[in-house]
């Protein structure tokens, strides 16, 4: 049996795209909202099973991954979190890379040797690595409108993963995909799906509007802290809106908290776009959190405990300025 274990973000999603263009067949699909990342939990083996596991950290799947891996099955891993330590195991080949400029998609596009990049850049886009996409798009050679128009796809792909649930969601991930999926080129399936591609285009722009007017409750040359409100609309901006910000105060950290489903927040860090790092470390400092060097996010923040983040927020990115 075959398993597609994939993030529920653009990443994550055009990752997979890629690979099953490259190699058609059927697996069953386990993915979810974008902060849902212990997926390999939910995958059950038999020996000879090939499990592909895209864009979920692979330190916070150790224990699932050891386990499939005992029963006998295959895994192809790629990602570009913070892995900690990798097993060495013959049944596992694991494609790493924390660079801050790669994503999972740029990683898959790179084994294709780039069969299909227009979906890399698309990824690339939503993961907020402008520059990486922009860089290959121009190798393309597309028009500015094309790229504008692959931006905004990958852009509304990954704000269609948050939520902290997925009713939150416009299209639950798995259906997202199965729409995308076989389409060698994104403008294909903006062409041929223009009423889902609107509506993500659609549902966007209302929860930009929305969360544009939200001011910050904590604010320095250094960090901006970013509570909104206990809406579903917020909670499926929390991610692009915080790399909206991170655009546009590039020398700047951030931190949005919406609220999860738990009584506590749900936290998107980014990282100052002049220095691209250190979110992880300090999502890693609080129970449910991890991520990436640029971008990371702890799941559940105990509301308690916001005044500890804030302190600890700015004290970890003013050790880097």
């Amino acid at each position: 049996m075959r398993f597609d274990v994939f993030n529920g973000d653009a990443d994550g999603i055009c990752a997979l795209i890629q690979l099953r263009l490259a190699e058609p067949l059927d697996a069953q699909l386990v993915t979810g909202i974008k902060r849902d990342i212990n997926l390999l939990e939910k995958v059950n083996v038999q020996a000879g099973d090939k499990v592909v596991v895209l864009d979920i950290s692979l330190e916070k799947n150790l224990p699932a991954l050891n386990r499939i891996l005992d029963q006998g099955a295959e895994i192809f891993y790629v990602d570009h979190h913070r892995p900690g330590d990798i097993p060495d195991h013959p049944a596992l080949t694991a494609l790493i890379d924390t660079d801050t400029d790669v994503c999972t998609s740029l990683l898959v596009d790179r084994f294709l040797q780039g069969r299909y990049r227009e979906w890399a850049i698309t990824a690339a886009f939503g993961d907020n690595l402008d520059r990486p996409a922009i860089q290959l798009a121009n190798e393309l050679s597309l028009s500015k409108a094309q790229t504008e128009q692959l931006k905004q796809l990958g852009i509304c792909i990954n704000y269609n993963g948050y939520g902290s649930c997925i009713e939150d969601l416009h299209f639950p991930p798995d259906e997202l995909y199965s729409e995308m999926a076989g389409y060698p080129s994104p403008f294909d399936f903006i062409n041929d799906k223009a009423e889902i591609y609107q509506r993500l285009v659609d549902g966007y722009d209302n929860d930009m509007a929305y969360a544009k007017n939200i001011a910050s409750v904590y604010s320095t040359t250094s960090v901006a802290v970013f509570i909104l409100p206990d809406e579903a609309w917020a909670r499926r901006i929390s991610g692009v809106f915080a790399n909206e910000l991170a655009n546009s105060y590039p020398d700047r950290a951030h931190a949005i908290l919406s609220h999860n489903r738990s009584g506590g927040y749900l936290v998107s860090v980014r990282a100052p776009h002049t220095n691209k790092t250190g979110a992880d470390e300090l999502c890693a400092m609080f129970p449910t959190g991890g991520g990436r060097k640029a971008a990371a996010g702890i799941n559940h923040l105990p509301i308690e405990t916001l005044p500890q983040f804030i302190e600890r927020f700015e004290a970890h990115y003013l050790s880097f300025r």
